[in-house]
């Protein structure tokens, strides 16, 4: 089995990884436009991948669905939660290709604390507007199933670092979480908020590692755009199905390289849905749901 997919077209190149689907390279014209990582080896901080069946966090891994209580295991042990889904440690096998696109699959559970069955789909699509990705996940049992999902890029505008970078993005709330264990508290307004992108700025210092709701939405999509002084920038947009968005400034303790990239991830519910419900999807038997997302060069 290939270990990896390459493509090419319009100036852009992409690279998706078998292994969670992972999106390891994305280029216009030699430009990154996200935090690559090397071919063959570890996925570092969780970059590119698919988060499914859940995107972020679940509170000490424990939930109740349908009367019945879960344990997932936790891989998130400092702050005893379990992060980022069961799709990521897996080898997605390629089901369809063309010169243009690629379509990658996996089946996730009945597993330890997740005791259903999806069938989960990722369509890659590259073509002269960017990177376009849709993932679909279909119940294949024969009782219903909480379901989440997020894409895991780092985005990059730039040779600049991060704290110049320019961002803007039409969200007009946050949910503010717990320092220790980044867990929800409730939804604040942005407005006079170091978290408020809504007219474009510079990041600067600001540290962010948080969820945004309230998202304009224009034509059934909404748009993040992230620009270099430099000139350079990358911009992601995304549908409907996502009416949450992570964003974080991917800050690391010395001496570990800090604020490589943006992460931004369009997310279907926000962290720990699977115990607040809020926005968690629920699958029926053999029923699906999409969600999509687009990267380009600004």
């Amino acid at each position: 089995m290939s270990n990896e997919f390459t493509l090419s077209t319009g100036g852009y190149t992409a690279v998706v990884t078998a292994r969670a689907a992972a999106l390891r390279v994305l280029q216009f014209e030699g430009r990154d436009l996200v935090v690559p990582f090397p071919e063959g080896g570890p996925i570092p901080d969780y970059r590119g991948v698919i988060a499914a069946p859940w995107p972020n966090r679940i509170a000490d891994g424990t939930y109740s669905f349908d009367g019945d209580e879960h344990q997932v295991p936790l891989n998130e042990p400092e702050r005893a939660t379990a992060l980022h889904g069961l799709a990521f440690p897996l080898d997605w096998v390629l089901k369809e290709s063309d010169a243009g696109s690629l379509t990658l699959s996996c089946t996730v559970g009945p597993t330890a604390g997740y005791p259903f069955v999806l069938e989960l789909s990722a369509r890659f699509t590259l073509d002269d507007a960017g990177l376009h990705t849709s993932v679909t996940a279909r119940n294949a049992a024969d009782v219903a199933a909480p379901y989440g999902v997020c894409p895991h890029p780092y985005l990059v505008a730039g040779s600049s670092p991060l704290d110049e970078w320019v961002l803007e993005f039409a969200a007009d709330s946050f949910l503010d979480v717990t320092p220790d264990r980044l867990l929800p508290v409730g939804v604040v307004g942005v407005e006079g908020h170091d978290f408020d992108f809504r007219t474009a700025r510079r990041i600067g210092a600001t540290e962010i590692d948080h969820a945004f709701t309230g998202i304009a939405f224009d034509g059934g999509l909404a748009r993040l755009s992230l620009r270099d002084p430099a000139g350079t920038g990358v911009g992601m947009s995304w549908d409907e199905s996502c009416p949450w968005l992570q964003v974080h400034t991917a800050d690391k303790p010395a001496p570990v390289p800090s604020r490589l990239g943006l992460a931004v991830e369009p997310m279907t519910c926000p962290p720990d849905a699977f115990n607040s419900g809020t926005d968690l999807i629920r699958l029926e038997p053999g029923a699906q749901h999409t969600a999509s997302w687009s990267m380009y060069a600004l």
